[in-house]
């Protein structure tokens, strides 16, 4: 694991106690593992004193308060995330999340797994959409 780095964003904290501030340091150093540096510092230098506080919350709650929990691997909360952003046609996000996977050992059969179960229980066109996204993402990391 990477050492924490102190979040950058500043303004409009979601919140200002210790607990906080440690949730923020933990979710800062997974979300920098599993999405990698540059991504976190271009979202970093993208936010605004409107948008910082997102971030901010972001890295609190989803990947300090939840990608910390010690009930999931992380692969398989990167599995369920690209069922979840599939389902919700969040293009973006899963394509970020397909990238996710692979730094978390997903292999690409678990993600091709995982996308033929969203079409059966969320519908074929997001299946579709979801299988073309993973593919564009697993096309620029290489291999079949």
């Amino acid at each position: 694991m990477t050492e924490a780095q102190p979040s950058s964003v500043g303004a409009g904290r979601t919140g200002g106690s210790a607990a906080a501030e440690d949730l923020r340091a933990a979710g800062d150093a997974v979300r920098r593992e599993v999405l990698g540096d540059e991504h976190v510092e271009r979202s970093r230098a993208r936010a605004t004193p409107f948008s910082a506080p997102l971030q901010d919350l972001v890295t609190e709650y989803c990947w300090g308060a939840i990608w910390t929990r010690p009930g999931l691997e992380r692969a398989t909360r990167s599995l369920v995330n690209i069922a979840l952003l599939t389902a919700l046609g969040r293009n973006d996000e899963l394509r970020l999340h397909v990238r996710g996977a692979m730094r978390n050992g997903c292999t690409r059969e678990q993600i091709q797994e995982v996308l033929l179960q969203t079409a059966v229980y969320c519908g074929v066109p997001a299946a579709l959409e979801g299988t073309r996204q993973a593919q564009a993402v697993l096309d620029e990391l290489g291999g079949a």
